[in-house]
């Protein structure tokens, strides 16, 4: 599975993309427009959980604008444990996800007035050497823009892989979109039924190089159940039409 993952992450970086949206958990309410690919690659990170590091290596998001107002979202993560674990496995395929996602309102995002409203629907994929369950989530996401400030409000009814309701709620700040780095920030609380509440904040930078090319680094540092996270986080997006660089 290793291998098939690299090759669909070696195929995703030479498929054509728009602007996609990183380095957070959450997101906007915005989709790729039709007929383009929108590629969010996190090409190294780090994470420390649990006693344990990891090298995160990719971080791969991939949506594709296939209709008017929608697109298709595939997602995952791969985990190297960085030295000897006795706990687990030193691998790991992580975060795996397919969405459909859907403007419900254009808005400020849509360079409309007032604000963007977008749902997401979401199979959660099993793991490999992690959860080995599937499920699903519903997301309502509400963004307004503003000269000096962007907020993205998530609200996200979970099923979980071990098969349990949950709730997240999360929050995205970001800087004036004409500043060439903008300051970013992300706070999410989450919960689900018989488990402690768990809670995380990311504080970051988005740096504009171009139309098509952004590049971002980020802090985040998390209290799960598991105990406390802390993650770098160092990314970029590029942006492509369909049938090459527009």
């Amino acid at each position: 599975m290793r291998p098939a993952f690299s090759v669909c992450t070696f195929a995703a970086l030479l498929a054509p993309a728009a602007h996609a949206y990183r380095p957070f958990d959450s997101t906007d309410a915005a989709v790729a427009d039709r007929g383009e690919i929108e590629i969010e690659l996190g090409p190294v990170g780090f994470q420390r959980a649990a006693g344990q590091n990891y090298l995160i290596a990719p971080a791969l998001i991939l949506n594709w604008g296939f209709a008017e107002r929608w697109e298709l979202v595939l997602e995952g993560k791969q985990f190297f444990a960085v030295e000897e674990t006795s706990t687990g496995p030193k691998y790991r395929l992580d975060d795996v996800a397919a969405s459909a996602k859907t403007v419900l309102r254009a808005g400020a995002l849509q360079e409309q007035s007032g604000p963007s409203v977008a749902s997401e629907l979401s199979i959660l994929l099993p793991a490999i050497n992690g959860e080995a369950g599937t499920g699903a989530s519903a997301a309502l996401i509400v963004s307004e823009r503003w000269p000096a400030l962007a907020v993205h409000l998530n609200a996200t009814a979970l099923w979980t892989r071990s098969h349990e309701p949950g709730f997240a709620g999360g929050v995205i700040l970001e800087g004036p979109a004409t500043w060439t780095v903008r300051p970013v920030g992300e706070a999410i609380v989450s919960a689900e039924r018989g488990a402690s509440a768990e809670a995380s904040v990311l504080a970051g930078a988005i740096w504009r190089l171009g139309p098509q090319l952004a590049l971002d680094a980020a802090l985040r540092v998390a209290d799960e159940t598991a105990g406390r996270i802390k993650e770098i986080r160092l990314g970029l997006t590029w942006a492509f039409a369909l049938g090459g660089p527009r």
